[in-house]
């Protein structure tokens, strides 16, 4: 059993998490493979580095520049008994292999009466940050939650992101697993033990009384960075790590809302039509009588993700957006 003081001691970054996850998997399941583009050389973000040399060409698979063929195969080898991982460089080219995730991966056990069993992970990485444009910057989580038959997943540092990742690998089920480019140089406690978060349960990763921070990703750092803020003016947050999107654990954050009586969702994708929207309608509908003011969000402008260093990071919210609309949100009654 891995002890407290060894979970304090090491630690590692989000980017070795993964890499350490995936390769824990590989050494328990020759089943489990890793295919995608550059994944050889260790992807265009270094996460898959030192992966063929332990393991080889046969299940570290490199593929030509087709997510629509790469999906494809995923989903052909978890229907046949596999444990594929594939990888989509970028959560932007999601949309070219769509069709076979939204119409094949997440409706085949369905269609075919519970029999069949799609054992898939798809890693992605989402999240603005380093000015690389708006066709490689976006967060597009909601797509994804709105398929019934998928599950999603969104690490927010590196201890979640070990604990997810093998939990997707051992699912039965396809699941993706939503990363954050910006996050990967994130430092955090990490056992070097074998470990899986469930899949569905919210974390609460600071106790407050007053508001309730419902925060999805990367923006949890900037919710505790908030907190600190806040505190100093006697307002006290507490912040929530869903973890697993879908499915939800609408319990956990309903019962923060409940003790602290308001609620405030934050994620990094567009605002408008985000999945800060369902979280809100969720809690509001088992906490509704608890509320002192209504469930506030907060997520990017609908536009584009800007090129410009200045205007992206205008663009992200951040520990001061978050600050404040809690402010705002402290001082308002229904």
């Amino acid at each position: 059993m891995t002890t407290i003081t060894e979970i304090q001691t090491r630690e590692i970054s989000y980017l070795s998490a993964i890499s350490e996850a995936i390769t824990q998997c590989m050494r328990e399941d020759d089943d489990v493979f890793l295919v995608g583009e550059d994944v050889r050389l260790g992807s265009v973000f270094h996460v898959y580095n030192d992966l063929l040399a332990e393991f080889g060409e046969r299940r570290i698979v490199d593929s030509p520049i087709s997510e629509a063929g790469l999906m494809g195969l995923g989903v052909g080898a978890a229907a046949t008994g596999t444990r594929p991982v594939v990888d989509i460089m970028f959560m932007d080219f999601m949309g070219i292999a769509l069709d076979q995730l939204v119409n094949q991966a997440a409706k085949m056990k369905y269609m075919f009466g519970g029999k069949a069993r799609l054992p898939l992970t798809v890693m992605t990485m989402a999240g603005a940050g380093g000015s690389i444009a708006a066709q490689h910057s976006q967060s597009l989580e909601a797509w994804l939650c709105h398929v019934p038959g998928l599950k999603v997943v969104m690490p927010s540092g590196p201890y979640e992101a070990k604990g997810l990742v093998r939990s997707a690998i051992r699912e039965d089920n396809p699941v993706v697993v939503v990363c954050n480019k910006w996050s990967l140089g994130i430092m955090g406690p990490v056992p070097e033990a074998s470990y899986d978060i469930p899949l569905g349960q919210a974390h609460v990763v600071r106790e407050g009384s007053d508001v309730s921070v419902v925060a999805l990703g990367r923006m949890v750092h900037e919710a505790m960075a908030a907190a600190t803020i806040l505190a100093a003016e006697g307002i006290d947050i507490e912040i929530l790590d869903p973890r697993t999107l879908s499915p939800l654990d609408v319990e956990t954050l309903a019962t923060s809302v409940r003790k602290t009586g308001r609620g405030l969702v934050v994620h990094e994708a567009v605002r408008f039509g985000g999945i800060g929207g369902e979280i809100a309608a969720a809690i509001q509908e088992e906490a509704f009588d608890w509320l002192e003011a209504p469930i506030m969000r907060i997520g990017a402008p609908f536009s584009p993700v800007p090129f410009s260093p200045s205007l992206e990071k205008a663009y992200v919210p951040n520990a001061d957006t978050i600050v404040q609309t809690v402010r705002h949100l402290h001082a308002r009654r229904v």
